[in-house]
């Protein structure tokens, strides 16, 4: 933890499984490609990665949860430098835990959800690899993730749905995305207009 950048500016997070699309979906975020390693491996980003935006606040880059090829002491390691972090940077305005639209949430996922309800940290919901199923799939995975959400105290109640791959088309959501990470880093508020959209 000694070795973070001082908590001199808004942050927010972005944490998921391990091969959820974190590293995928913050460089079609940034728009810069190459920002964030990819890697089919699951348990690729083993460290926190800072991205400086110009000054204003920082995108950080968690190590994936859940299985990985690494050895238990290494995934042991960064699940605890994570956890620290979740529990005790003053300047973390929202986590983004990242849901694989495939799957829905899984005990892993719930797990966080219940340690960031604990720690009163804010996070948000957001599907991601929303290309890779059908519209009414999708639309009952998000209804469901978005129940589940209302059921815990600090998770804002719109779920977004994203696509890495086709990041402005009618499901990408990445202007959403934006717009969200935005205003948090911003203090601007958040929008509520279309939250149940």
């Amino acid at each position: 933890m000694q070795f973070l950048p001082e908590a001199d500016r808004p942050e927010v997070a972005f944490a998921g499984r391990s091969n959820v699309g974190k590293s995928s979906l913050l460089n079609a975020l940034t728009g810069v490609k190459g920002l964030a390693r990819t890697s089919n491996t699951p348990g690729r980003t083993q460290e926190m990665n800072f991205f400086d935006l110009a000054g204003v606040g920082y995108i950080v880059d968690l190590p994936g949860y859940g299985y990985a090829k690494a050895s238990k002491r290494d995934i042991a390691r960064w699940n605890s430098t994570t956890n620290q972090y979740l529990q005790g940077r003053p300047n973390l305005k929202r986590v983004y835990v990242l849901i694989d639209c495939r799957h829905g949430l899984k005990d892993n996922d719930r797990q966080l959800m219940d340690d960031l309800d604990v720690a009163a940290v804010s996070y948000q919901l957001v599907l991601t690899k929303g290309d890779k199923i059908k519209a009414g799939a999708l639309d009952k995975v998000k209804a469901a993730v978005a129940a589940e959400a209302l059921k815990h105290p600090a998770s804002f109640p719109r779920v977004l749905t994203t696509s890495a791959e086709k990041p402005l088309g009618p499901i990408g959501g990445m202007m959403d995305l934006r717009d969200a990470v935005a205003r948090v880093l911003l203090g601007l508020g958040d929008d509520f207009g279309d939250m149940f959209a």
